[in-house]
Order: structure tokens, then C-alpha cells, then sequence
């Protein structure tokens, strides 16, 4: 599937929500924001009269996924026109730098697209006094395998090839096991360029729980790594590195989140799930496979749990789900009003409804509701 169009992937998005019927909508208005009231109140814009400011001030300091920092920046804008003097400022520096700062008390959350592990949790109660650091689901997504290969527009790969070309098992596009797949296609005799992250990334992690599960005898890698596992490869900082590296480099393949392929045209990989026709990495298709989630957080934590393995009809498998990650009890007095002010914003029904813009997909709306509800009891 060829994604560049981004007014139809748009459309797919919002039907995502209705086909689903268990993804968040809500009318909303025009994002084209206008003088914002002063005093921290709410603007009288349609697309921001529902942001409530609660005493949000100065700045605030986050990091992390940079798969989810296109909708990161779509909540910033929108919640800074909002709310006067108000700065919210988000690195996408991977998800493993994110909880590293996040764990040293350098930001007051942390986006990250794999829950807390057990020794991170442990290690945040150093910071979060009288708490710990909680896993708040608030952007999920397809993680598309993007590539560039001259004549071949719809390419088809199941986890089993995709495991064997990310561990350089396979290293022509015209081999016999890709060929298998794509029938008709006129596949060259071109040496395959799979690109990696380079930093610790949730999004490598997810991948590799993906190939792992689906793909259990080809990919023996720890599902766990957040750093890229395998050998051999190229290696690129962030999701939008190695979007750029794909789309630069003749015979090349990666990873990353939907909107990176979207905004910079490039082709990516419908999957063979083992259903009646292969998936495309679209929201929609990628909201059926997050409504499966599973809850195995408990208390405030919201991790959840996905099943990689789904053979759902047009359930896109090899999705994300992005934690905003924060501190239970325990958040620093000068930065928790607008630390909870903008995440009661971006898990919002408005919060959540522009995602669509940015080829994300809402939170289902169990999940969401939960999130809602911890949210403003943060301390």
C-alpha cells in the first residue's frame, strides 16, 4: 500500500473510530486557535473551549517516544493557545531516554512506548516520594514497515520474512521466500538496506515482541530489548531518522510509526497475518488490534497487554501503544497543575479526537475512560 495521500488515510482514521465502536469520538471544532483568554482560563476557539488550564503555569519539561511526537505536538499547540504562559516542552528522544530522565527527576513525565519494567518501577519511587511512576496509555498506532524498492508499490511480507530480513538472513529483494509472497511482482536482484534505531526505543521493543511471537522461530532475540538486538544492519537515531534513511537509500527497509511514513511518502509493508488477504497498516486496521488489548496493570497503572499474534480479519498486528508515564504520588508542587491540565487534555475526548490528524489512532474508550479517571488524582 502506497501512503500519500494523507486526506484518505485521514478518512480510513476517522471510520476506524466508528467501525471499532470502541474507539473515542466527539465533535469538535477547527484547530486554527485565536488569542487565548488570559489568567489561565479557556479560550472561546471551538477547537480549545473544552481545554480546562487549572492553574497550569510556567513550563513543563517531558521526554521520550518519538514515535508518538507528532501527536505530542499537535496537544502542545493546541494546549499552549489555550492556556496563556504556559510552556510545554517534549523531547523525542526514544523511549529509554525518556524513563532515564524521568527516573533522575529531569521531567516531569516521560513518553514511552513499552510499560515500566518491575526495576524501573522500583527505581522511580526514588523520585516519585510516597509514589511511583504509573503507565497511562494515551496514543496508540501501526508501526509500519516502510521501504523503498523502484516498481513495487503494494509489497506483501509475513513475520516470519520480516524477521529473516532484520536479522540478515535474507539480503536480496528477489529471494525466493519474499517472491512466495508477492506473486506477479517484479522484484530486483537489489541488496536489501534494513535500518534499525540506534537508540533505546519502545518501537524496537514492540517490533521485536511482534517478530518474536509471530515469528517465534526466526527471531530468538530478547522480546524485552528496548536496543536494537540483531546483528549486521544500519543503525539511525529516532523514528524520524530512520524514516529519512529509508526514504534516501534505493532498496532500503525500517521501522517506524505510521505518520513519519505519511508525511514523508513513503511505501510500507501489508502484512500476511494469516487472515483471508494481508493487512495494511492503516488506523483503522491498527484499532482493531488495540480494542483486543487486554488490561494487566493494576491500581493506577494502566499497561496493557496486545496480542501480536492476532489472525483477526483486518487487525493490523504489529502495533503500539504509547505510556505517558508519571509519578502516582509524589509530583513536584510547581509543575503538577500543569502536569495534570495537559494530560487531562490530551486523554480528553477532544485530546484524543485529534490524533486522527496525525495518522494516530484514540484510545479505546474503556481504556480511555479508566486513564480519565487517574488522571486528576495525581499528587
Amino acid at each position: 500500500m502506497k501512503l500519500s495521500r494523507k486526506n484518505g488515510l485521514r478518512a480510513s482514521a476517522i471510520g476506524a473510530l466508528v467501525v471499532s465502536g470502541a474507539l473515542v469520538l466527539s465533535a469538535c471544532g477547527s484547530d486554527n486557535n485565536t488569542e487565548p483568554t488570559k489568567g489561565g482560563g479557556q479560550s472561546s476557539n471551538a477547537a480549545s473551549s473544552s481545554i480546562k488550564c487549572d492553574g497550569a503555569k510556567g513550563q513543563l519539561l517531558a521526554a521520550g517516544s518519538s514515535a508518538q511526537k507528532n501527536a505530542m505536538d499537535l496537544w502542545v499547540k493546541n494546549f499552549q493557545a489555550a492556556c496563556e504562559g504556559v510552556e510545554v516542552n517534549y523531547q523525542g528522544i526514544g523511549s529509554g531516554g525518556g524513563i532515564t530522565k524521568f527516573n533522575q527527576g529531569q521531567v516531569a513525565f516521560a513518553g514511552s512506548d513499552s510499560a515500566l519494567k518491575e526495576e524501573e518501577v522500583a527505581e522511580s519511587q526514588k523520585i516519585c516520594k510516597g509514589g511511583k511512576g504509573v503507565n497511562l496509555p494515551m496514543v496508540g498506532g501501526p508501526i509500519a514497515i516502510g521501504y523503498k524498492l523502484e516498481g513495487v508499490d503494494n509489497l506483501v511480507l509475513d513475520a516470519s520474512t520480516l524477521a529473516k530480513i532484520f536479522d540478515t538472513k535474507i539480503t536480496k529483494w528477489n529471494d525466493p521466500a519474499i517472491a512466495k509472497l508477492n506473486p506477479g511482482a517484479k522484484l530486483p536482484d537489489t541488496t536489501i538496506q534494513a535500518f534499525h534505531r540506534s537508540d533505546e526505543s519502545g518501537t524496537t521493543q514492540n517490533l521485536g515482541k511482534y517478530l518474536s511471537t509471530a515469528a517465534a522461530a526466526d527471531w530468538k532475540y530478547d522480546p524485552k530489548s528496548k536496543s536494537w538486538p540483531a546483528p549486521g544492519g544500519q543503525a539511525a537515531n529516532g523514528s524520524s531518522g530512520v524514516a529519512t534513511a529509508v526514504k534516501d537509500a534505493e532498496g532500503s527497509i525500517g521501522y517506524f510509526e505510521l505518520s513519519y511514513a505519511t508525511s514523508n511518502k513513503i511505501s510500507t509493508v501489508s502484512i500476511n497475518t494469516g487472515a483471508s488477504a494481508p493487512v495494511a497498516a492503516t488506523t483503522e486496521n491498527a484499532s482493531k488490534a488495540i480494542a483486543a488489548a487486554k488490561v494487566k496493570g493494576t491500581g493506577n497503572d494502566v499497561a496493557l497487554s496486545l496480542d501480536y499474534a492476532t489472525k483477526a480479519e483486518g487487525a493490523y498486528p504489529l502495533v503500539l501503544v504509547t505510556y505517558e508515564i508519571a509519578c502516582d504520588k509524589g509530583n513536584k508542587a510547581e509543575t503538577l497543575p500543569t502536569l495534570k491540565a495537559f494530560l487531562n487534555y490530551a486523554i480528553s475526548e477532544e485530546g484524543q479526537k485529534v490524533l486522527a490528524e496525525a495518522d494516530y489512532a484514540p484510545m479505546p474508550v474503556e481504556i480511555a475512560a479508566k486513564v480519565r479517571a487517574i488522571v486528576p488524582t495525581l499528587s
